[in-house]
């Protein structure tokens, strides 16, 4: 039996600088838990939906997510 492809691989983008990258089976949920911490992004989806495997591995080889300027 072929396994699940219910996982979306995705960029999370402030203009068009990627501030995160990632894997979620809900893409607007987890555009709004993003959007608390950078109010002003999207997500954009980066390929199919896939295997929790492969997108894990995916998301190894991503860069890591940068961190905002704290406001004084």
């Amino acid at each position: 039996m072929a396994k699940k492809r219910d996982t979306y691989k995705y960029d999370y983008k402030v203009g068009n600088k990627i501030v995160h990258s990632g894997i979620t089976n809900d893409l607007d949920r987890r555009e709004q838990e993003h959007q608390q911490r950078w109010p002003s992004g999207h997500i954009s989806q980066s390929g199919r939906k896939t295997t929790e495997g492969a997108a894990r591995e995916w998301e190894s080889t991503r860069p890591k997510s940068v961190t905002p300027a704290r406001k004084k």
